[in-house]
């Protein structure tokens, strides 16, 4: 085969090889479901009837999806094993690598012997930032009572990270014994919270069961909705700085963490 042949030959393999390269799909990423780390459901009489309480955490082990559009399906029956509650209730966008705590109530005119939640799948979208950039809402002086009745008062402060004022956050409240078990929980809204002004938020967790000892109280507050817009808004428009305060001291007149030895040492 003389050079030209060759080289011809070549190019015609390669030719081959990238139309055959080019026919095969890529592999679709596969991404995990949400993960139930916990639940819990408590049945309490009231004045017109019965309440139900449940609260639980679901888990995101995706690090650069949000899990969005989730919706947990609740039933309650009684001891004939009728329907005495459903209700579909839309939870909030689960972040990227993070959890979602949440909490909710209905009320029955019968009394409800067994409770189950049930969870759609999630739907995914891209993060656009990285993960580290959603960063959480801080809480501060917590302060979890408990009243004459036997509900739980919960009060503190949360924070906004981020440089735009976020409208509405969810604050959520999940009550613990000593063991860390889950008791119970309750949630409630904050609006306008703006950096540097932390606002208060107060809540009331009740229907625990009767004996339960609260020995930990976990807040967490998030962006409400069942999309990830709203937090994708606040991490893009940037964190506060870490530090803000100009410095109040003269500058050293040497800087001796960057001095240069030109000359050999004796």
């Amino acid at each position: 085969m003389t050079p030209r042949s060759l080289t011809v030959g070549l190019l015609a393999l390669g030719a081959i090889c990238l139309a055959g390269c080019s026919t095969e799909e890529q592999p679709q990423q596969q991404l995990k479901p949400l993960a139930l780390k916990e639940q819990v459901s408590n049945v309490v009489k009231s004045s017109d009837g019965y309440v139900v309480n449940w609260a639980g955490v679901l888990a995101n082990g995706n690090p650069w999806h949000f899990g969005e559009h989730v919706v947990a399906t609740v039933v309650a029956r009684d001891a004939g094993g009728r329907e005495v509650v459903r209700l579909d209730q839309p939870l909030d966008a689960v972040p990227p690598g993070g959890s979602l705590p949440f909490t909710g109530q209905a009320t029955a005119a019968q009394k409800p012997a067994k409770v189950t939640i049930d969870y759609r799948p999630a739907q995914w979208r891209p993060a656009a930032r990285i993960a580290s950039a959603f960063q959480q809402f801080p809480v501060s002086r917590v302060q979890t009572l408990r009243q004459k009745d036997g509900s739980y008062l919960v009060t503190g402060y949360v924070a906004n990270p981020y440089q735009l004022p976020a409208s509405s956050l969810v604050v959520n409240a999940l009550l613990r014994d000593a063991a860390g078990k889950l008791l119970g929980g309750a949630s409630t809204f904050v609006d306008d919270v703006q950096a540097g002004r932390p606002p208060r938020f107060i809540l009331t967790v009740e229907g625990l069961p009767g004996g339960a000892k609260v020995a930990k109280t976990d807040v967490t507050a998030r962006t409400w909705g069942s999309t990830a817009r709203p937090y994708e808004e606040l991490a893009l428009g940037g964190a506060v700085p870490l530090h803000t305060v100009k410095p109040t001291t003269q500058p050293f007149a040497v800087d001796r963490g960057s001095q240069i030895l030109t000359g050999r040492q004796q």
